[in-house]
């Protein structure tokens, strides 16, 4: 089992950054693959970046692509997603997931969540 906890939403105004983090519980963490999804207010949850257990690959939707940096520290039971050049339309709840299938953007692949952060860009 796994529990996740997200953090490091906010206010930003656009054009900034943010960090969040997900801290995870349990001693398998680093053989999960560790996903980022978002959903915004009156759609549905989508995919933003994905991350090997190792780190060493990763995955991106196109939206986000260049802007966005997901990375890991398995030491710390950790998963981060960097944000920059942050746009209105980034606005929403962001989830962190556990999953075991390799960088998978299909939200039915994770098996835990978090219970999601709320980041806002103003404009």
């Amino acid at each position: 089992q796994v529990q996740l906890v997200e953090s490091g939403g906010g206010l930003v105004q656009a054009g900034g950054s943010l960090r969040l983090s997900c801290a995870a519980s349990g001693r398998t963490f680093s053989s999960y693959t560790m996903g980022w999804f978002r959903q915004a207010p009156g759609k549905e949850l989508e995919f933003v970046a994905a991350i090997t257990g190792s780190g060493g690959s990763t995955n991106y939707a196109n939206s986000v692509k260049g802007r966005f940096t997901i990375s890991r520290d398995n030491a710390k039971n950790t998963v981060y997603l960097q944000m920059n050049s942050l746009k209105p339309e980034d606005t929403a709840l962001y989830y962190c997931a556990g999953g075991r299938s390799c960088l998978s953007v299909i939200l039915e692949d994770y098996n835990y969540w978090g219970q999601g952060t709320q980041v806002t860009v103003s404009s």
